[in-house]
């Protein structure tokens, strides 16, 4: 089975400036994914998508292959993962005469992801019937019992839950945002990396963040830190 790692990593941040390459804790952080991929030996292709000469010298340097620079229909900031990953698989195809049985779009700012990580999720999706993979993380509360703000009240979304226990509702999971499993096929006909028939590894709230500004990268560092400290 011929795997494909596709790391997408577009030079056009603004709310953390050069985020994808910035140092996190001692490396550039694409390079945790680049060497999380590699260091899994599952890949027949280990690629960054980018438009940024800097961040494509940044990934050669951490062994990632760049074949060919992103298109700026798909760096601007409306191009989504499904687009990349589209133009990915054609360029491959049409330049190299090259497909793939799976597809890993693995995200630049996913330092939490290793090698072990990518091996087991693998195996959970080829083990099952599903067309696709990627992890999630439990609501740290009962969903619900959300609230909402109607005027200045605060309100109950669906007041019907008010009196239930918390233990009697259903756990409930959002996208971890660090990697996307998809069968080629599957994706060459669909073109999205979430369809209806796939399956999901939940972890831990400590393996997650999301680095959107400032704050969230600082977050970020301490989880590492806690996580690496927990391992020694």
């Amino acid at each position: 089975m011929k795997k494909i790692a596709i790391i997408p990593a577009r030079g056009g941040s603004k709310r953390i400036p050069r985020k994808n390459i910035k140092d996190f804790l001692g490396k550039p952080i694409i390079a945790y994914s680049i060497e999380a991929a590699l260091g899994s030996g599952l890949f027949d292709e280990v690629m960054v998508s980018t438009d940024d000469e800097e961040i494509a010298s940044v990934a050669r340097r951490y062994g990632a292959g760049v074949p060919f620079m992103r298109s700026a229909r798909t760096a601007d900031d409306y191009a989504t993962l499904a687009d990349v990953t589209a133009e990915v698989l054609e360029r491959y195809s049409r330049d190299q005469n090259r497909k793939f049985d799976y597809v890993a779009v693995l995200l630049p700012t996913a330092p939490f992801v290793d090698a072990a990580d990518l091996r087991q999720s693998f195996e959970k999706l080829t083990a099952s019937d599903a067309d696709g993979l990627f992890p999630v993380v439990p609501f740290p509360a009962p969903v619900q019992r959300a609230l909402h703000f109607q005027g200045d009240k605060i309100k109950m979304m669906h007041p019907e839950n008010l009196n239930k226990r918390s233990q009697d509702l259903s756990p409930a999971y959002y996208d971890a945002g660090q990697y996307y499993w998809i069968k080629y096929d599957t994706f060459v006909r669909e073109r999205k990396l979430w369809t209806d028939n796939v399956t999901a590894v939940v972890i831990s709230p400590l393996k997650a963040q999301d680095i959107d500004t400032p704050e969230d990268w600082k977050l970020a560092e301490l989880k590492y830190k806690l996580l690496k400290d927990e391992r020694q």
